[in-house]
């Protein structure tokens, strides 16, 4: 493969900071950038792929190895290369034959044929205790639902166009969609965007769901909690050290005078991978807000660090730091997350003084025999994700953009087996202890910062959760299920009251998909 100019990469990289600071430049950078690109185009594998939390065991089991450490969703070619190179003569006989089956799924007939498209259909049918996609927090009406869509994309050299519209009526109950829920039935688009790549980077723009950090856990800034939403995308580097960036513009809300602000998104992270097996994340976000705000060019830049450009200007943003960590240890892996929201060091006026806003996740997995085991702690503290501004929350349409929950501390141990022919067991146990503040609410006011805990506000809710999930997946059907029982303590925050819950879904589904060259 031949590697492109300096002259031609240095093109490309102006057209894809171009497309960061103006997006109205994205149909004449695209055509711009392909005489520039070196690298045939793969689409993602959707994090809601049937596949992924088989290959997730598989990553945890040390057979393949991490295609992208830190980073979902996969790319589809990194998995098929890995899955390629797996280390079999460790697996089960199960497990061998879902290395089979998801190759067989995802590898081209023929990947010399350029271009290439593929369209996959699915129909489902669910029945659920709650309509929110978070067992642990179940909300939303239970009831039977029906779901289907088609995905469709087209690989044309360096670039892959995809779009996967559905309908799922259990939109209309999940109380963290706020799409349209007054028709019969509720759709939106999973995955709709255009990705361009090249030897040393990515731009991409539209919308899929993503996390940043260990796979385990959501992220603390950029996870699926909410519903996949349009951003700008650019990755700059190689496979061992890279800069990320993703940009959006959120939906606006209104400050503390009741005046309508845009609000903006941005996310940078320096990716390292030191070693196989080990990769150390560090990012920022930020959150723009202003009745009349634009994105600012000096936030874009992903050479730039956005706490000090707020300094620096002396704007108004709301800044997060925060590293992820994970690294491998002969059958075992240690991870981490930290997140710092607001660390006060100066204390020089009543308003310096108002609690710390943090998080932070520390997390093992190991194996013993054929089972994944893995344990984890994590926290969020009262304050985090909000500001005394409430444009400048952490959110989108009232969904955390890292954690949809704050003001709480969660012990989870999991486990994971393939017990036979695509049949992939995974019991749990959870203890949650839930405080009442939410980042949805208004910020205390000053008077208030020394009686407002760090964490745990109000009457903790605590639940013991005893759960098992179930997956079977035979050519083109497949069931799951997921169900348990919560023990609640100081049921609704209300002292005293005890709650005992059955928690539960399953779903039936069918699939299918044909491939070819383009003509």
């Amino acid at each position: 493969m031949r590697a492109p100019s300096r002259a031609r990469l240095h093109a490309t990289l102006l057209v894809a900071t171009g497309l960061l600071v103006n997006p109205a430049l994205t149909g004449g950078a695209m055509a711009l950038t392909r005489a520039a690109m070196a690298q045939d185009a793969s689409p993602y594998v959707p994090l809601g792929y049937w596949g992924t939390p088989y290959l997730e065991h598989l990553i945890a089991r040390g057979a393949i190895a991490d295609p992208t450490p830190l980073t979902r969703p996969f790319v589809q070619a990194d998995v098929v290369r890995a899955l390629a190179a797996a280390d079999t003569a460790r697996l089960s006989g199960a497990e061998r034959r879902v290395v089979r089956d998801i190759l067989a799924d995802l590898r081209r007939d023929n990947p010399d044929q350029k271009p290439w498209a593929r369209v996959d259909g699915s129909v489902a049918v669910s029945g659920a205790s709650h309509a929110r996609r978070d067992p642990l927090r179940a909300a939303g009406t239970g009831h039977a639902t029906v779901a289907g869509g088609l995905a469709a994309q087209a690989l044309l050299g360096p670039v892959a166009l995809v779009t996967h519209p559905y309908f799922d009526t259990r939109l209309k109950s999940d109380t963290d969609y706020y799409g349209k829920k007054d028709r019969f039935i509720a759709g939106r688009n999973a995955e709709a965007y255009v990705d361009v790549r090249w030897k040393f980077g990515e731009a991409f723009f539209g919308s899929l769901d993503r996390n940043w950090g260990p796979p385990e856990v959501e992220s603390l800034i950029l996870s699926a909690s909410p519903y996949s939403y349009d951003h700008l995308g650019l990755t700059l580097g190689t496979r061992r050290l890279q800069l990320q960036a993703a940009i959006a513009q959120l939906d606006d809300l209104a400050d503390t005078s009741g005046a309508v602000s845009h609000r903006y998104f941005v996310a940078h992270r320096l990716l390292w991978q030191p070693r196989v097996g080990t990769a150390l994340g560090l990012w920022e976000g930020e959150i723009a807000a202003g009745p009349a705000r634009t994105l600012e060019p000096w936030f874009a830049n992903v050479l730039n660090l956005g706490l000090l450009v707020e300094y620096d200007r002396n704007v108004s943003v709301n800044s997060l730091l925060g590293a992820d960590f994970e690294t491998r240890l002969g059958q075992s892996k240690l991870f981490a997350q930290l997140l710092l929201d607001d660390i006060q060091i100066d204390r020089a006026t009543a308003a310096d003084s108002e609690p710390a806003a943090y998080g932070l996740t520390l997390g093992a997995t190991t194996v013993v025999r054929d089972v994944v085991l893995t344990g984890y702690y994590t926290r969020v503290a009262n304050l985090t994700y909000r500001t005394p501004n409430p444009a400048e929350t952490v959110e989108s349409r009232f969904v955390g953009l890292g954690r949809n929950f704050s003001d709480y501390e969660q012990a989870t141990l999991v486990a994971s087996l393939v017990a036979g022919p695509g049949v992939l067991l995974a019991p749990e146990a959870t203890l949650l202890r839930q405080g009442q503040g939410d980042f949805r609410d208004p910020y205390p006011p000053v008077a208030a910062y020394g009686s407002t805990p760090t964490i745990f506000s109000g009457i903790v809710e605590r639940t013991v959760r005893l759960a098992a999930g179930v997956a079977w997946q035979r050519g083109a059907w497949g069931l799951s299920g997921n169900g348990g029982v919560h023990f609640i303590h100081n049921a609704g925050h209300v002292a005293g009251a005890s709650d005992t819950k059955w928690v539960g879904s399953v779903t039936l589904s069918y699939r299918f998909h044909v491939q070819g060259a383009l003509p």
